[in-house]
């Protein structure tokens, strides 16, 4: 079948469906070929309790750029223990992280977007190819709320970069619906969010925000709204 003509079928199937019902169907579908990618975010951290009580041994993963907060990383351990599991970790390749910054500096993603968009591919898209291997559907936790730039992605997708089903679950969740989730079934989440930060990813790239503005305004908050991508979620 025409994988266009899947994913259409796909999300008119799912439509008005529960982000359980599509996460059952999915991990059932295509068992140890498919994972949740976290970014430990509100979003990821419902999307573990779900899947956990779908299938404990179902594969998550999340990245490590070497820049996150100390927050996230005490997360990662307090995940893994509530819920008997253990999220795998995947790293930047050394040689390029030593290459980028010998070249251009530490810090060198506030300079210009290209310089941005370079580190992000070196510590994120780089290890989650990596991450994709042997793999032909990822869940991950975009909603259309978050950002401009997500205002059109669907339930399913397919993600021609790196040729897999691309499934977000909670496209169509409120943060709102994201709260009343985690305090109902005490889901573990980032005590930076009770700090003002509704979106949390590197260290030097993300800011508390002020009251009233967007949720992703805290992320490369020096650059414009429609360039607040890092590549792993390109149309």
């Amino acid at each position: 079948m025409d994988i266009e003509k899947q994913i259409s079928e796909l999300n008119d199937r799912f439509a008005g469906a529960s982000p359980e019902q599509v996460l059952e169907y999915f991990l059932k579908t295509y068992g140890d070929k498919i994972a949740l990618s976290s970014s430990l975010g509100l979003e990821d951290q419902v999307l573990t309790d779900m899947v956990c009580r779908i299938d404990k041994n179902a594969h998550i993963f999340t990245l490590d750029t070497g820049r996150l907060f100390p927050e996230t990383y005490s997360l990662v351990d307090k995940t893994n223990m509530h819920y008997g599991i253990r999220i795998k970790l995947f790293f930047p390749d050394r040689t390029l992280v030593e290459e980028m910054v010998g070249r251009d500096g530490v810090n060198l993603f506030y300079e210009s977007i290209e310089k941005r968009r370079e580190c992000c591919h070196v510590r994120k898209l780089e290890p989650l190819k990596r991450a994709f291997s042997g793999l032909e559907a990822w869940i991950c936790g975009l909603r259309r709320e978050q950002s401009v730039t997500r205002s059109d992605m669907r339930l399913v997708e397919f993600d021609r970069g790196n040729n897999l089903i691309k499934i977000n679950p909670l496209i169509d969740w409120t943060e709102t619906q994201l709260w009343d989730y985690i305090r109902a079934n005490q889901v573990p989440y980032n005590k930076l969010h009770d700090q003002g930060f509704p979106s949390i990813g590197c260290q030097p790239c993300t800011r508390a925000v002020a009251p009233g503005e967007d949720i992703r305004a805290g992320r490369w908050w020096w650059e414009s709204p429609e360039h607040k991508e890092c590549g792993l979620h390109k149309g």
